[in-house]
């Protein structure tokens, strides 16, 4: 039998909900944790800075403080990405890495605590810059787990 070339887009997502926060501030859910607000289509983004909570509350698109909920993949269920760079620039969440968290729901509404480190993520591109330990590669996320992850360089490699 011949060998077979493996396709990591033959793996399933992750079921655990998990909550990315990227570097340029754009915020990705995994289906289940998209899954967590009723695949809501707009959001409200709040945060408690006692707590050091960040949330994402349903809300329909008429509200003023609406930002839309966009379909990370066109090939199926998967991220779900709000663009949140003001917001994380706000509030100085940290966007110098990307980083995931296990959200937790509260009141409605999919939390996030910003006082855990999260794990930081890395891209292939930077995988050899960053402790092996405490990394976690996009290859166990799926194809569609970034939009963009432009080369350090300046370079497009894509």
């Amino acid at each position: 039998m011949p060998f077979e070339v493996f396709d990591k887009r033959m793996t399933p997502l992750a079921k655990a909900p998990s909550v990315t926060i990227q570097k340029r501030g754009v915020i990705s859910l995994n289906k289940a944790a998209h899954d967590l607000i009723g695949n809501a289509e707009t959001v409200e983004l709040l945060h408690d800075r006692d707590r050091q909570i960040m949330a994402l509350r349903v809300t329909d698109d008429s509200s003023p403080h609406a930002y839309a909920v966009r379909k990370g993949s066109k090939r199926g269920p998967g991220q779900a990405i709000v663009s949140a760079t003001a917001f994380t620039a706000h509030y100085g969440i940290d966007t110098t890495a990307t980083r995931r968290w296990k959200p937790f729901v509260e009141d409605g509404m999919l939390c996030v605590d910003l006082t855990t480190e999260g794990t930081v993520i890395t891209g292939n591109r930077t995988q050899a810059a960053a402790p092996a330990d405490a990394v976690e590669t996009t290859e166990a996320l799926g194809d569609d787990a970034f939009t963009e992850v432009p080369a350090e360089d300046g370079s497009d490699r894509s």
